[in-house]
């Protein structure tokens, strides 16, 4: 007796390991196999952050990975069981019908993981990116399959499911600009406010503290408006992504001190009053 249920169980357990190694060792090969076809197929977008690629092209074969595993381990276990002599069929219209109930409750799931892949292989953004997403902006601290997480300045939190993503703005891909506009009096001499703006501007950007940031020197650019009070002057200028802030800052600080040093003056608003006789 004892020999019999060795004679069947053996060649079980024997077909039951095959099975598992089998699988265990496509998944080992197909995750090797995403692997190099992800880092392949992802073109790098010329960004000196190779970190931020690299955690992009990680993102894309975890998921593409997990979703291979998962797949392994149910094809696994069904095999599994069709050689243990049970009746799968069963098994599967059940599946079949989980799977209906989940497609109407999970649609929205659904379109944030389908959403969130194109986010991911598009390079729309990626950590450390600061973005506005319709009407909420900060950086971006964390990209899942499902949502993505931005840090506002002040310190707020926002959890923002994939499929809830209409516009998306990028403020820090590649590059960003000084965009700045500062206000001068009408009696100024224009020529020597651009001389001042150039020279400061140059200045700035051959400062060893602040050069490696800045790409293009801050230059005037045109006349932009005739205000109430003052000629508003352009300007332009390109800095490393996330850096223009700070550039544009240190920029108002300097302007200010040359236009003083220059006797050039920023006004503020005025209003003319005529007493009646």
């Amino acid at each position: 007796m004892p020999n019999e249920i060795l004679d069947i169980v053996l060649p079980w357990l024997l077909t039951v390991a095959l099975i598992a190694l089998g699988g265990f060792i496509l998944n080992k090969v197909l995750q090797k196999l995403i692997a190099k076809a992800v880092r392949i197929a992802i073109v790098p977008d010329g960004t000196p952050n190779r970190d931020a690629e690299r955690q992009r092209e990680d993102t894309l074969i975890s998921i593409f990975g997990a979703a291979t595993r998962v797949s392994i381990i149910v094809i696994t276990a069904l095999t599994i069981l069709k050689e243990s002599g049970i009746d799968i069929a069963p098994i599967l219209a059940g599946v079949g019908i989980v799977g209906i109930a989940l497609g109407f409750g999970g649609q929205y799931l659904i379109r944030d993981i389908i959403t969130g892949l194109f986010v991911i292989i598009e390079n729309q953004y990626r950590i450390g990116d600061s973005v506005r997403i319709d009407t909420v902006s900060g950086l971006v601290e964390k990209i899942s399959v499902r949502m993505t997480t931005l840090r506002e300045i002040d310190g707020i939190v926002h959890h923002i499911p994939h499929g809830e993503i209409k516009i998306v703005s990028n403020l820090s891909k590649n590059f960003a600009r000084v965009n700045l506009n500062i206000g001068v009096a009408y009696d100024t001499d224009i020529d020597k406010v651009i001389e001042v703006i150039n020279e400061t501007g140059m200045e700035l950007s051959q400062d060893p503290a602040f050069s490696e940031s800045i790409i293009k020197a801050p230059q005037f650019l045109r006349v932009d408006h005739f205000g109430d009070s003052s000629i508003d002057l352009k300007i332009l200028g390109e800095t490393m992504p996330l850096k223009q802030w700070e550039i544009t800052g240190e920029l108002r600080k300097r302007l200010k001190k040359a236009f003083d040093k220059h006797g050039i003056e920023i006004p503020f608003p005025q209003r003319v009053m005529h007493q009646a006789k």
